[in-house]
């Protein structure tokens, strides 16, 4: 094989893969553009209020320290971007506010997936007498709607896997074989040529021999 068809058989299976997988594996970055809180839980000191999705690092929200006041942000805060959202999987994420003698209070948890976004990449998350809150995701329009995590979406979730597993074998093994076929070709094409060759070698040769015969006639 050469070296031209070895990478386009590379560059092939790499395109394969993350045409099948790139819902997979792909992710979008959330952003908070704004936020209002309805009220503030601790009464002695200004509120510490966070974001945090379970498994993540929280995130404070140094601004945020009166009720009824909108927070309005331009995404590169320091803290910014808030999470990440990865198509066909939901997080459970919530605002809190630290307490300093008992648990911390919640103002609201939810389950936060890439198909909360609309069209225009905006998802507001309202929760009377607590808070009301905009995210920005420009990327998350485009991702494949998201899921829940129950038993049937994880079971449609590993059929959906096998089925691109399975599509991609096939595809692969629809490469190998037309490659095979072109080689196969190309030694048929290079066999013909050196018999013409030969063929003509032996022609040239008979010729020459039959003009010895006539000299030695002579």
């Amino acid at each position: 094989m050469s070296m031209n068809s070895r990478i386009f058989f590379r560059f092939l299976v790499w395109w394969i893969f993350f045409s099948f997988f790139s819902g997979l594996i792909s992710s979008a970055v959330v952003r908070l553009d704004s936020i209002e809180i309805y009220n503030t839980h601790d009464w002695i000191t200004k509120p510490t209020v966070y974001f945090v999705c379970k498994g993540e690092n929280m995130t404070v929200l140094p601004d945020v320290t009166k009720a009824n006041t909108v927070y309005t942000f331009k995404g590169e805060e320091s803290w910014q971007p808030l999470t990440e959202l990865k198509s066909k999987k939901c997080k459970r994420c919530g605002f809190y506010e630290e307490d300093t003698f008992k648990s911390d209070d919640v103002f609201d948890e939810w389950e936060f997936c890439a198909s909360d976004f609309k069209a225009n990449g905006k998802y507001i998350l309202f929760k009377e007498k607590e808070l009301n809150v905009t995210f920005t995701c420009e990327e998350c329009a485009s991702l494949p709607a998201g899921t829940f995590n129950t038993d049937t979406n994880n079971d449609n979730k590993g059929n959906k896997l096998r089925v691109g597993i399975i599509v991609l074998i096939v595809l692969v093994a629809l490469t190998v074989t037309i490659f095979g076929l072109m080689m196969a070709y190309k030694y048929w094409q290079k066999r013909k040529r050196q018999q013409d060759q030969a063929r003509f070698l032996k022609l040239f040769e008979e010729g020459d021999d039959l003009e010895d015969e006539l000299e030695l006639g002579n």
